[in-house]
């Protein structure tokens, strides 16, 4: 999502007659944008903003000033403590204002400007779309925001706090972003959200959609070849989205469901409403109605309280379920959140050890499922040129970076790949010579134990 997010900004700032550049040298105006998930990551937003303070007072005395901006959600919990740790920062601005990001710079001279609200309006109607030059510089694949915030209130997550209460576009205004990009060129889009599964827009005649009504609409665009969308709570997991993976043919057969923790103790303590059993229920049901799909998750190591019987649990639950790729963290308190103030805090060193433990065994079935593609035969949307001359880079179903020798008319169209080799992270193969399909051969790439 920041990287959407980061888009729209320049959209926004496009008409004030702004323009990206690729490196920081040369830019008259740097925007951090932020996540604020982890503490790292809330660390390295003032390191950077320390360099960047050195880079301004060095051009002060030039006729080229550097103007700094905060944006994201370190920006909407901690503007008040940037401006007093960081005086160099001209704006702060948090994830639902970045539309007033002109305003906030012209207010900026000699001051701080500041806007971390929750505004009304939503923040997507007051940017012009990208000309079609700009998306298609973009690349084949775009993501689009439909749904932010969320009514969770995961006890170790600030996104509620920082996002707000969840909010969806109306499916009118999603289709409509989503068939600009198509008639840009876009191939496949990526839906967003917090919470992306809880969709629920409502269109103007006041009906409700789910996210499988607007996946389903989308699958009717002819040139939108792929759809995905994340990330998802397993609560929000309905019927209808189960059966969208078995009927609609542009929806990948891949889907990211964080679960967090094997341990129902530990899930309890998380307020993630449900149980590992609950879990492994869902995934059995989503696996009988789409027996190729491919699942990612996230996993926490080290939540207060956690004992080694729970992160057992936890490698059980993996074990079992096996994943194509995994997102796994160290547990880190943020402050708001209630599991910052639980008891029994997991010492450095044990959840440093945990990591390590689960991060072997996701690994491992990581490199599994890439060397099960070897002899198979996968769609492949090419997506650019390669590195070496005559080499085309795609990307498989499942997210895999496939290369294969063929001309550069292919690129933007999907063909069949007949997988013959795997690296660490990419699949190697040859193109076969028979028309184009947008559609994944029902055969299993995943593998259960």
């Amino acid at each position: 999502m920041n990287v959407y997010d980061a888009g729209r900004m320049a959209d926004a700032l496009a008409p004030e007659g702004y323009r990206e550049v690729s490196d920081v040298e040369s830019a008259d105006l740097v925007i951090l944008n932020t996540c604020h998930i982890r503490e790292r990551a809330t660390e390295k937003v003032f390191s950077e903003l320390g360099r960047l303070r050195e880079m301004k007072d060095e051009r002060a005395a030039s006729a080229r000033p550097l103007t700094l901006a905060v944006a994201g959600c370190v920006a909407q919990a901690e503007g008040a403590e940037i401006v007093r740790r960081q005086k160099a920062v001209d704006v702060v601005v948090g994830p639902q204002s970045y539309h007033r990001l002109p305003e906030l710079l012209r207010q900026a001279h000699g001051r701080h400007a500041v806007d971390t609200d929750f505004p009304v309006e939503d923040k997507l109607d007051h940017i012009a779309a990208p000309s079609p030059a700009k998306i298609r510089s973009r690349g084949l694949s775009a993501f689009v925001t439909i749904q932010e915030g969320c009514d969770k209130f995961c006890t170790f997550c600030v996104v509620p706090y920082t996002r707000g209460a969840e909010v969806s576009r109306p499916p009118e205004k999603v289709l409509a972003e989503v068939e600009t990009l198509v008639a840009s060129g876009v191939r496949e889009v990526t839906l967003l959200g917090q919470n992306v599964n809880a969709y629920h827009g409502v269109d103007g005649a006041g009906a409700a959609w789910s996210l499988a009504r607007l996946v389903r609409q989308l699958d009717a665009l002819p040139d939108l070849v792929r759809v995905r969308y994340t990330t998802s709570h397993p609560n929000d997991m309905a019927d209808d989205l189960i059966a969208a993976h078995r009927d609609v043919p542009s929806l990948m057969p891949f889907l990211h469901l964080p679960v967090q923790s094997g341990s129902d103790r530990v899930l309890a303590a998380m307020n993630r409403k449900h149980r590992a059993a609950d879990y492994r229920a869902l995934v059995a049901r989503v696996r009988a109605a789409c027996p190729d799909i491919a699942l990612s998750s996230d996993f926490i190591v080290g939540f207060p309280g956690e004992t080694e019987a729970d992160f057992q649990a936890t490698l059980d639950l993996i074990a079992e379920i096996t994943f194509a790729s995994t997102f796994f963290f160290i547990y880190s308190p943020r402050a708001g959140t209630p599991g910052a103030t639980l008891p029994d805090q997991v010492p450095d060193s044990v959840k440093r050890d945990r990591l390590a433990r689960l991060q072997t065994l996701v690994e491992s079935q990581r490199h599994g499922f890439n060397a099960s593609a070897v002899g198979r035969t996968m769609p492949v949307l090419f997506e650019k040129l390669g590195r070496h001359p005559g080499q085309l880079v795609g990307k498989s179903p499942y997210l895999q970076p496939v290369h294969v020798e063929g001309p550069a008319t292919l690129i933007g169209t999907v063909h069949d790949v007949a997988i013959e080799s795997v690296e660490a992270n990419s699949l190697f193969g040859r193109v076969l010579p028979r028309p184009p399909s947008a559609t994944l051969e029902r055969e299993s790439l995943y593998e259960t134990t």
